[in-house]
């Protein structure tokens, strides 16, 4: 192996977890690292970045497979499949191997690489499975759903047994693997490159003297505390609190969620009505209908929505690790949330923010607090900014490096000796 080491981040998705991390240790000359992606993406995005490689799956991965019970099994068949003859017909043309493949556990999924190639293996696995990760049990999956979730668990299982490393992006997460397995999983959250921005002032948009009350999230479900930011309104417009108080809730409603069953039920329970999520509480919490939308935004105008909010809720309900977290610290956002989950491993009480209970008046009271008190929010704010500068890809690249070199010397521990490439 030379100094510099090919590596190869795989994911169907792109931009993706750990694209600026590719494209950092390429520019800082720290490893001659590629990312492999679908066709369309280093089509659109190949004329910005030099280092994108295509591979082609064996098949559609959109869409029904043909047995719904194992259709995770077989898109990653057909993943793996792809990447396999990419990856081999790459080291072709190099004229050398590959010496880490750092896969995306679905998206990139490595299961047909091991035994077929020389280089050291690194899955990503957000989380094992959706029974460890949790759903809101208003909104439970079917049967058959639970049946077929089982199949996420054994390809997660089968990669952390088989990978020489696998990364989670959170201590929480990797509580979710059974204890047998956590010893061959790291923990390391993605780096960022996010700046922190003045609060309400030079956003670009008009001044609003009332005291904005801010949540944010990819998409408004359940698994991120939608329902509960709602009801707090509710209570809060219900008490008085309303009247000079702006409320926001940035992320997209659409009713098919990341990590949930919300639209199946919405379906049922509102036939041919075509509902979301935020529709159907706020039939539950009318008070809150005086609270803003904006939907999702393109990622500039969001930025300078997230700098007018005063203070954030993040009522986390099931989730290892969320971008959306680190995108409000690291601009200097004030946080209350959740104390469980992932959470505490990003929020220190009373140091960037604060750490709640599942109790609606613990966070009435603390909005109430923070709101009277501005100099604590500030304190929150620049401890918040030092947390995402801790986080920041160049503080984090090192560290992914110091894993790349543990899973390659673990390679070079147990591989067995292979042909030369011809």
């Amino acid at each position: 192996m030379q100094d510099k080491p090919v590596i190869v981040f795989i994911s169907t998705v792109y931009p993706s977890q750990h694209s600026l991390l590719c494209s950092h240790l390429r520019a800082n000359g720290l490893a001659d690292s590629w990312f492999m992606t679908m066709p369309g993406h280093v089509k659109l995005h190949g004329p910005q970045c030099d280092h994108l490689l295509e591979f082609q799956p064996d098949g559609a991965i959109s869409g029904p497979q043909s047995y719904y019970y194992s259709s995770k099994v077989e898109r990653s068949a057909r993943i793996g499949r792809g990447l396999l003859k990419a990856l081999q017909a790459f080291e072709k043309r190099q004229g050398r191997r590959v010496d880490l493949v750092v896969a995306h556990s679905l998206w990139g999924a490595p299961n047909w690489l091991y035994d077929e190639i020389d280089a050291a293996i690194i899955s990503y696995i957000e989380f094992p499975s959706f029974l460890a990760h949790g759903w809101d049990p208003a909104f439970p999956p079917d049967p058959s759903q639970r049946q077929a979730d089982r199949n996420m668990e054994m390809l997660h299982f089968h990669q952390a047994l088989r990978s020489d490393l696998s990364i989670v992006p959170s201590a929480y997460a990797r509580s979710l693997f059974p204890p047998v397995l956590q010893e061959r999983i790291a923990v390391q959250f993605e780096g960022f490159d996010i700046r922190p921005q003045p609060l309400k002032t030079g956003t670009g948009l008009p001044e609003d003297p009332r005291f904005t009350i801010g949540f944010s999230a990819r998409d408004l479900s359940t698994a991120k505390g939608f329902e509960t930011f709602l009801r707090l309104v509710d209570r809060m417009v219900e008490q008085g609190d309303g009247a000079q108080t702006r409320f926001v809730a940035i992320g997209d409603a659409a009713p098919n969620v990341s990590y949930g069953y919300e639209k199946q039920w919405l379906e049922r329970r509102y036939p041919g009505q075509d509902l979301n999520l935020r529709d159907h509480f706020l039939r539950l919490y009318p008070r809150a209908q005086v609270v803003e939308f904006p939907g999702r935004l393109p990622y500039a105008e969001f930025s300078r929505l997230l700098a007018s909010v005063d203070l954030f809720l993040y009522p986390l309900r099931h989730g290892v690790a969320n971008w959306g977290l680190m995108e409000i610290l690291a601009r200097g956002g004030c946080v209350l949330g959740s104390n469980w989950g992932f959470v505490p491993e990003l929020v220190q009480h009373d140091i960037n923010g604060m750490l709640l209970p599942d109790h609606d008046q613990a966070w009435l009271d603390a909005i109430r607090a923070l709101r009277a008190d501005p100099g604590r929010r500030a304190r929150y704010a620049e401890a918040a900014i030092r947390t995402g500068q801790r986080f920041h890809i160049s503080q984090v690249a090192p560290r992914y490096m110091d894993l790349f070199r543990l899973a390659m010397a673990r390679r070079r521990c147990t591989a067995p000796a292979r042909l030369a490439l011809s």
